[in-house]
């Protein structure tokens, strides 16, 4: 069988006028130009140059094989180029969903690590877990779910699905900069302070309500708010304190302080939620990036 490097070979010595300078062009050395041409008379049976201790001269057929040979390796290169465009649009995409901090401030960055290919085959809804979990369901558009559960939180999925743990997050005492210093935090030192809290019906405000009543804290509510950018933000202008998960606070400004409150200790669970029947290699490579540093 002709072989396509062969073509593209005698291709370059017609227009060259020489194994030499085919050979420069190529990166090959004479003597392998040599080579593959004598292998390619061989192959079909014809003399394609007439060789002397000077020169080879391409004979008719070598002209005709070469003006072919330029009309059979564009049709190799389209058949190979439109292979190639199928198999980028028919990858299978990894169906992902996760809430908004963790989009914000860790699946971008691992997003940013990746080659363009491997990104185009990711499709990201950012929602809260009681709008991510009904969709890992029978008949749900999505693969996995990066989910947190505060404390036992009342959150149910599928028998279909399986949990990963990926990280814990734990929560801070965030403070307006424009209130006294009040370390070292003691507990009775934070009694009767305004906060900015979660609105009451989520289940993280359940939770905190009896982490307040365990350390006998009587929070004067002065906001409702369950977007800690705009927690913290209001946090900012002075208006409360506020328990934030870590994970979010890359977004706070030099109008808060960060409390060092250690026997406040709670955080949130977050973890991975992988439905058996979409595993992948690709899946389970992409969540064990989720652990590492970027």
């Amino acid at each position: 069988m002709v072989k396509p490097e062969h073509l593209r070979t005698l291709r370059e010595v017609i227009r060259r006028g020489s194994f030499a300078a085919a050979a420069n062009r190529l990166g090959y050395t004479p003597s392998a130009v040599s080579q593959q041409m004598t292998a390619l008379e061989r192959e079909i049976g014809v003399r394609l140059f007439i060789r002397s201790a000077h020169s080879v001269l391409p004979t008719n057929a070598a002209e005709v094989m070469a003006r072919h040979a330029s009309t059979v390796l564009s049709d190799i290169d389209r058949l190979v180029a439109a292979v190639r465009e199928t198999h980028r649009n028919t990858r299978r995409q990894l169906r992902l969903g996760a809430f908004s901090s963790f989009v914000l401030h860790r699946i971008t960055a691992v997003l940013q690590q990746m080659s363009p290919d491997d990104r185009a085959c990711f499709r990201l809804s950012v929602g809260e877990p009681s709008q991510l979990i009904p969709q890992l369901g029978a008949g749900g558009e999505m693969d996995a779910a990066i989910v947190y559960r505060v404390g036992d939180a009342g959150l149910s999925w599928p028998s279909s699905v399986e949990q990963r743990w990926i990280a814990e997050d734990p929560f801070k005492v965030v403070l307006p900069r424009s209130w006294p210093d009040l370390a070292p935090y003691r507990a009775e030192q934070l009694v009767d302070l305004p906060w900015v809290v979660h609105h009451p019906a989520s289940s993280d405000a359940s939770f905190f309500d009896g982490l307040f009543a365990r350390w006998a804290l009587h929070p004067r509510i002065v906001g409702y708010s369950d977007d800690f950018n705009a927690t913290l933000a209001m946090v900012a202008a002075g208006m409360g304190a506020a328990l934030i998960p870590e994970l979010a606070l890359p977004a706070r400004d030099c109008g808060t302080v960060i409390a060092d409150v250690p026997w406040l200790n709670t955080s949130r669970s977050i973890f991975a939620l992988v439905r058996s029947d979409r595993e992948t290699a690709r899946l389970s490579a992409f969540l064990d990036s989720l652990h590492r540093p970027v």
